[in-house]
């Protein structure tokens, strides 16, 4: 894992906040995750990415860890990269899990899934406020037989 570190205590509490949230999804504890949400996370999050889901802010990101579990029960999230700039985060990640339950609308295959995620994350007063993130989904519905090459 290579991390590249800055100078300031709020830049460190700042990656240090979003680690944990990392952290707390590879326990696969809901409570944990739950809770480490509420503190990491502003109630009313601007996301930026796409999600098929209703719900909005801190809910919308509970809502996606507990798909993501419920699918890849042993999913894992690697950090590969963790960089601050100012109020921004950007950390990449690998993504490994074996698909065991629905996910998007494909019944479980039991296929192993290796895939790779950027985030970019905007902190105001402590708390992640705004996100932007690209996750390979074209890379899973390959892994998992949805597209063929």
């Amino acid at each position: 894992m290579n991390d590249i570190l800055s100078s300031t205590g709020q830049e460190t509490s700042n990656k240090a906040a979003f680690r944990r949230v990392l952290d707390a999804s590879n326990t696969h504890d809901e409570e944990l995750i739950s809770t480490t949400v509420d503190e990491v996370f502003q109630p009313d999050v601007r996301m930026s990415t796409p999600l098929p889901i209703l719900e909005t802010g801190a809910r919308a990101i509970k809502e996606v860890y507990a798909r993501l579990h419920r699918a890849f029960p042993d999913l894992h999230i690697a950090v590969e990269d963790l960089i601050e700039e100012g109020d921004r985060v950007v950390a990449r990640h690998t993504v490994t899990g074996t698909h065991q339950g629905e996910y998007m609308g494909l019944p479980p295959t039991g296929r192993s899934v290796t895939y790779n995620e950027i985030f970019i994350l905007r902190f105001a007063d402590g708390r992640i406020a705004e996100t932007w993130g690209v996750v390979d989904v074209l890379s899973q519905l390959k892994q998992l037989g949805v597209i063929q090459t």
